[in-house]
Protein backbone atom coordinates (compact mmCIF):
# COMPACT_ATOMS: atom_id res chain seq x y z
CA UNK A 1 0.00 0.00 0.00
CA UNK A 2 1.01 3.44 -0.52
CA UNK A 3 0.76 6.55 1.91
CA UNK A 4 -2.81 7.34 -0.24
CA UNK A 5 -4.13 4.04 1.00
CA UNK A 6 -3.80 2.73 -3.28
CA UNK A 7 -2.11 -0.38 -3.65
CA UNK A 8 1.26 -0.37 -5.12
CA UNK A 9 0.19 -1.85 -8.15
CA UNK A 10 -2.27 0.58 -9.10
CA UNK A 11 0.03 3.65 -8.69
CA UNK A 12 2.02 2.09 -10.74
CA UNK A 13 -0.14 0.00 -13.81
CA UNK A 14 2.61 -1.06 -15.99
CA UNK A 15 3.05 -4.91 -15.67
CA UNK A 16 6.71 -4.51 -17.28
CA UNK A 17 10.02 -2.15 -17.12
CA UNK A 18 9.83 0.70 -19.55
CA UNK A 19 13.37 1.44 -21.12
CA UNK A 20 14.51 4.73 -21.72
CA UNK A 21 15.73 4.72 -25.77
CA UNK A 22 18.99 6.66 -26.14
CA UNK A 23 19.40 8.10 -29.83
CA UNK A 24 16.50 7.45 -32.40
CA UNK A 25 13.97 4.63 -32.23
CA UNK A 26 11.01 5.11 -35.34
CA UNK A 27 7.56 3.44 -35.53
CA UNK A 28 4.05 4.57 -37.51
CA UNK A 29 0.95 5.32 -36.01
CA UNK A 30 -2.59 3.90 -37.50
CA UNK A 31 -4.97 6.11 -38.05
CA UNK A 32 -8.27 5.75 -40.12
CA UNK A 33 -8.41 9.03 -42.79
CA UNK A 34 -11.22 9.85 -44.90
CA UNK A 35 -11.22 8.32 -48.72
CA UNK A 36 -13.63 8.26 -51.65
CA UNK A 37 -13.74 4.53 -52.95
CA UNK A 38 -14.00 5.31 -56.65
CA UNK A 39 -14.14 1.45 -58.03
CA UNK A 40 -14.32 -1.97 -56.38
CA UNK A 41 -13.58 -5.54 -57.07
CA UNK A 42 -13.40 -8.95 -54.97
CA UNK A 43 -9.94 -8.42 -55.58
CA UNK A 44 -9.30 -4.68 -54.61
CA UNK A 45 -10.39 -1.10 -54.85
CA UNK A 46 -8.96 2.39 -56.71
CA UNK A 47 -9.44 4.93 -54.02
CA UNK A 48 -8.62 8.83 -53.58
CA UNK A 49 -7.29 10.33 -50.78
CA UNK A 50 -5.82 14.18 -49.78
CA UNK A 51 -2.68 12.17 -49.38
CA UNK A 52 -0.17 9.70 -51.22
CA UNK A 53 -0.51 6.71 -49.85
CA UNK A 54 3.48 4.68 -49.84
CA UNK A 55 3.41 2.01 -52.82
CA UNK A 56 3.85 -1.67 -51.24
CA UNK A 57 2.69 -0.65 -47.99
CA UNK A 58 -0.16 -2.75 -45.61
CA UNK A 59 -3.28 -1.01 -44.37
CA UNK A 60 -6.15 -1.57 -43.09
CA UNK A 61 -9.29 -0.12 -44.80
CA UNK A 62 -12.29 0.22 -42.93
CA UNK A 63 -15.17 0.06 -46.05
CA UNK A 64 -19.32 1.01 -45.67
CA UNK A 65 -20.77 -0.74 -48.65
CA UNK A 66 -24.29 -0.25 -48.44
CA UNK A 67 -25.82 -1.18 -44.91
CA UNK A 68 -22.25 -3.53 -43.67
CA UNK A 69 -18.99 -2.14 -42.28
CA UNK A 70 -16.06 -4.60 -43.21
CA UNK A 71 -12.44 -4.15 -42.47
CA UNK A 72 -10.27 -5.52 -44.99
CA UNK A 73 -6.09 -5.26 -45.11
CA UNK A 74 -4.92 -3.98 -48.59
CA UNK A 75 -1.83 -3.35 -50.37
CA UNK A 76 -0.57 -0.02 -52.49
CA UNK A 77 -0.73 -1.26 -55.51
CA UNK A 78 0.18 2.02 -57.23
CA UNK A 79 -0.21 6.19 -56.23
CA UNK A 80 -0.11 8.54 -58.48
CA UNK A 81 -1.73 12.57 -58.32
CA UNK A 82 -4.91 12.60 -60.15
CA UNK A 83 -6.18 16.74 -59.35
CA UNK A 84 -4.47 19.79 -58.51
CA UNK A 85 -6.98 22.18 -57.42
CA UNK A 86 -5.72 25.45 -55.19
CA UNK A 87 -3.45 24.02 -51.98
CA UNK A 88 -5.91 20.90 -52.58
CA UNK A 89 -3.71 17.52 -54.27
CA UNK A 90 -5.84 14.76 -54.58
CA UNK A 91 -4.21 11.06 -54.81
CA UNK A 92 -5.62 8.42 -56.79
CA UNK A 93 -4.48 4.61 -55.58
CA UNK A 94 -4.70 0.97 -56.57
CA UNK A 95 -5.35 -1.16 -53.27
CA UNK A 96 -5.05 -4.83 -53.92
CA UNK A 97 -6.60 -6.59 -50.73
CA UNK A 98 -4.72 -9.72 -48.76
CA UNK A 99 -6.39 -12.68 -48.58
CA UNK A 100 -9.65 -11.44 -47.02
CA UNK A 101 -12.24 -13.94 -45.25
CA UNK A 102 -14.84 -15.75 -46.36
CA UNK A 103 -17.40 -12.82 -44.16
CA UNK A 104 -15.07 -9.58 -46.01
CA UNK A 105 -15.29 -11.13 -49.68
CA UNK A 106 -19.37 -12.52 -49.46
CA UNK A 107 -20.00 -8.78 -48.41
CA UNK A 108 -18.14 -7.13 -51.06
CA UNK A 109 -19.34 -9.85 -53.83
CA UNK A 110 -22.84 -9.09 -52.59
CA UNK A 111 -22.14 -5.23 -52.67
CA UNK A 112 -20.93 -5.39 -55.96
CA UNK A 113 -24.31 -7.59 -57.38
CA UNK A 114 -26.52 -5.18 -55.36
CA UNK A 115 -25.31 -2.64 -58.03
CA UNK A 116 -25.61 -4.72 -60.65
CA UNK A 117 -28.79 -5.33 -59.82
CA UNK A 118 -29.85 -2.36 -59.55
CA UNK A 119 -28.61 -0.68 -62.97
CA UNK A 120 -30.22 -3.66 -64.59
CA UNK A 121 -33.59 -1.93 -63.17
CA UNK A 122 -32.96 0.79 -64.70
Amino acid sequence: MTAGGEPQRDRNKRDSERIQILGELHGEVMVFQPMAIKEISRGGAQVETTFPLQLDSLHELRLTLGERSIVVKGRVAHCSISDVDQELVTYRSGIEFIEPSERVYSVIAEFIESIKDSRRAV
